[in-house]
């Protein structure tokens, strides 16, 4: 959500900070509803204090037995007057929040400037991609050889988007897990946390998701919406808080499971395991004070990149240009992976600095050790990182000419001794 002052002080740079992402201009419409709002509760007030001063006069005038009927007249004309402005100003008040909740978050300056993804830009490379003596596979026509990964039983369980893993397969998929959870908590500073995977309303409201985002979501019959990622109850365990300075950084992760529609997908990477419906992820959040976010939103990318070199992949992290940020984010590192089988540089990890932008929609706040009053608080999130994404680089980078792969050794812990399947 928007501070409305910003947009008072300056309405163009507003609107400029808008059409970066590619929307007109808004901040006229947002700041006549902030104008009609504001003069029903001035309006309103004068009439308040008026219909004060009359309840003083009506009862002097009864008190020496004088005529008060005009008086009181007056009062009842007053309070019908009353009820009008306040109900103006709250149709004003919510027709201002429906524009403002729908507005993106302000990019950060080093945010580069272009509509999609052709316009990011490459900041750092781990590795070279793989040369192969033999051509590589994708993963699942590594995983459907060995009879280990089983998209038509999903199927006929839960539709299309779904995997059924077996064996050495499922057990790989629960160690990418462990072994990102643990290197985070152990290594990282972060604090293990499990979390719902349902949430109410307010909480994905809170984490930028709704009202915009809904059809990207799935929801139970009874008004719940099932995680599309651990951010939202992560982040929002700070909704509404007002915390002391000393407390900053918080930092949270969890491994969960997370949903998603893929609304507008369809036909995109239908084979495989790329984009379910369903798939495994660790999050890491930070709740931080102001000065603390960017140094903060380098420490999160560089626990994401750790991830993928202790698993011997080649990566490169990415900043995301203007049109290809997402909503909630300030400025976003994306990490991809190399997938020999695929030929292909795809996303692993999205690390996002989102300022202050969910806080104000959360209420949360920090109370500075050194200045009066509160301030919002800064929030950042990012994938450490999505395990199917992870077991399918695994399972393309490590693969060996007779149809097996090679695990890689940090995930020997949670192994049990296998270190080849095929």
């Amino acid at each position: 959500m928007h501070d409305i002052r910003t947009l008072r002080a300056d309405p163009a740079a507003f609107d400029a900070a808008m059409a970066r992402r590619g929307l007109p201009p808004v901040a006229d419409d947002v700041l006549a509803h902030d104008a009609a709002r504001r003069a029903a509760q001035t309006t309103a007030q004068e009439i308040q204090s008026r219909r004060n001063q009359l309840s003083k006069e009506i009862g002097q005038a009864k008190r020496q037995g004088g005529d008060s009927t005009a008086l009181e007249a007056e009062a009842v004309a007053l309070r019908g007057r009353l009820e009008a402005l306040e109900a103006e100003a709250t149709t004003a008040e919510q027709a201002q929040t429906s524009l403002l909740e729908a507005l993106p978050n302000l990019l950060d300056a080093a945010v580069p400037e272009g509509m999609d993804e052709s316009n990011n830009v490459v900041l750092h490379q781990q590795g070279e991609p793989a040369r192969f003596e033999f051509t590589p596979k994708q993963h699942f026509e590594l995983g459907e050889a060995w009879g280990l990964m089983d998209f038509a039983a999903a199927a006929k369980l839960a539709g299309a988007r779904f995997t059924v893993l077996r064996g050495a397969l499922a057990r790989l998929e629960r160690a990418l897990g462990q072994y990102m959870l643990s290197l985070h908590v152990d290594e990282h500073g972060y604090s293990e946390t499990s979390v719902p995977l349902l949430v109410n309303t307010p909480a994905v409201y809170g984490t930028g998701q709704l009202p915009k985002f809904a059809e990207d979501l799935f929801r139970t019959t009874d008004g719940r919406w099932l995680i599309p990622t651990a951010e939202v109850p992560l982040t929002n365990l700070v909704a509404g808080d007002i915390l002391p300075e000393d407390a900053l950084p918080l930092r949270f992760a969890a491994l969960s499971a997370c949903f998603r529609s893929e609304a507008g997908s369809a036909g995109r990477d239908t084979r495989g395991m790329l984009r379910q419906h369903q798939f495994g992820k660790v999050e890491m959040v930070a709740i931080t004070a102001p000065d603390q976010s960017e140094d903060e939103h380098e420490r999160m990318t560089r626990c994401a990149e750790r991830v993928l070199t202790g698993l011997g992949l080649t990566w490169r992290r990415i900043m995301l240009c203007a049109g290809d940020t997402g909503f909630s984010a300030s400025k976003t590192y994306d990490l991809e992976v190399w997938l020999p089988g695929q030929a292909a540089w795809r996303e692993i990890s999205s690390c996002s600095n989102c300022r202050d932008f969910q806080a104000r929609r959360m209420g949360a706040r920090f109370r500075p050790n050194d200045v009066k009053g509160t301030a919002y608080l800064h929030t950042l999130n990012g994938s450490g990182v999505a395990v199917g994404r992870a077991l399918i680089a695994v399972l393309e980078t490590h693969q060996q000419a007779d149809g097996s792969v090679i695990i890689p050794e940090v995930l020997a812990p949670w192994m049990g001794g296998i270190a080849r399947i095929g």
